[in-house]
């Protein structure tokens, strides 16, 4: 009797040992299909993200899906005006038009200043020895006897018939107008430079003819400042033709290869917007068209053709409304060649984040010093200015 209770005790203990392990066999076996469909589920949201569905039929599976984007195609760009068709079949031609064959190109200089010019005998240092190779232009608009009243004779007679400028106003653009078409009469002109009365030459005049005449662009200012001074001076008004997205900013400095100038001129849709709807205190704005009207005009119709930057130098680190002055102390030989060797252009939002953007500036690709001249000096320092010159630039 003990012997058969061992041995039936013996086989409940086999038998529910037999069910134990198939237990946990089963047990084993569940969290393996689980891990399984978890990975497949992984997978599959992995390759949805790297290839998107491009069918109707996979929004079926991916919910994310929009099934309306996929059946209906973008909307149409914008159909444009009939002065739009225009303007742009113009524009096309005059881009495609080759260089004038010259045997003698020049570089126009054209100075917008409200009188006199302090620093003719820098210029006349800077143009010496090169006479064939450059223009000069003068729109004074202030007329007084010290516009007839030279300090070089290379200025003599060099007057265009000018108007009143008045500050932000359309008048600025209008007499940058005036000087590119008095200097496009001349076909052995090929570039144009635009310079106030404080602007000074920071590199020797062979080394500006190699930087203007050697490259296939524009040095014309260009940014998208998202700031109250930028965006914020854009004005519904300028629709359709001058959509938000492509409103720009930058100073007015500029340095033009003929197509552009040519461009400017025959452009009268897009100034004629500048000159209704970006003006000073236009719906409570203070737009001004200086800044903004050849920044978004060549953003708009030769993007690629323009550098971005200004080659004219002038210092806003003071965060004033207006640039840093420097007078006769100030212009030293260490400020000159600092100047000189900046290779970054720099542009600062004026929204409350001040964003700092910094490009190189290429020159053909190669990274080169961005400024040919500056902008900002006093009269007084004109004899610093000659004494420091000839040392200072580039051969």
């Amino acid at each position: 009797m003990a012997d058969k209770s061992i041995s039936e005790r013996g086989g409940r203990g086999y038998k529910e040992m037999q069910m134990t392990v198939a237990q946990r066999q089963r047990a084993s076996r569940r969290p393996i299909w689980i891990i399984v469909l978890v990975s497949m589920v992984c997978i599959s949201l992995i390759w949805a993200y790297a290839y998107p569905p491009r069918h109707y039929a996979a929004c079926y599976f991916f919910t994310s899906c929009d099934p309306f984007k996929l059946r209906f195609p973008p909307p149409p760009a914008r159909i444009r005006t009939d002065e739009e068709m225009a303007a742009h079949a113009v524009i096309q031609d005059i881009l495609k038009l080759p260089p004038v064959q010259t045997k003698n190109a020049k570089i126009a200089f054209l100075f917008l200043t409200p009188g006199s010019l302090p620093f003719e005998k820098l210029w006349e240092k800077f143009f010496f020895g090169h006479d064939g190779r450059f223009s000069i232009y003068i729109h004074a608009s202030k007329k007084s006897i010290l516009t007839t009243q030279r300090a070089s004779h290379l200025f003599v007679n060099k007057d265009i018939r000018s108007e009143k400028v008045d500050w932000g106003k359309i008048s600025m653009v209008d007499a940058e107008k005036r000087l590119l078409a008095n200097a496009l009469q001349d076909p052995d002109n090929q570039h144009f430079v635009l310079l106030s009365d404080s602007c000074v030459p920071l590199h020797n005049f062979d080394y500006v003819y190699s930087y203007l005449m050697d490259t296939n662009i524009s040095f014309i200012d260009c940014f998208d400042d998202p700031g109250p001074h930028g965006t914020g001076r854009y004005s519904n008004h300028m629709l359709p033709e001058v959509e938000k997205s492509d409103w720009r900013k930058g100073a007015q400095w500029f340095t033009m290869k003929r197509q552009h100038a040519l461009l400017v001129l025959a452009d009268g849709l897009y100034y004629s917007k500048f000159k209704q709807f970006c003006k000073p205190g236009l719906d409570g704005r203070n737009c001004y068209a200086d800044e903004h009207y050849l920044p978004t005009f060549f953003h708009m119709v030769d993007p690629t053709g323009i550098s971005n930057w200004s080659i004219t130098h002038v210092d806003w680190s003071e965060g004033k409304w207006h640039p840093k002055n420097y007078r006769a102390q100030d212009a030293t030989y260490e400020l000159l060649k600092n100047i000189t060797s900046i290779d970054e252009s720099t542009h600062v939002s004026s929204d409350e984040k001040k964003v700092v953007t910094k490009d190189p500036c290429l020159w053909n690709g190669v990274k080169r010093p961005c400024y040919l001249f500056a902008r900002k000096f006093y009269p007084e320092a004109l004899d610093h200015l000659l004494q420091y010159f000839s040392n200072y630039t580039t051969i």
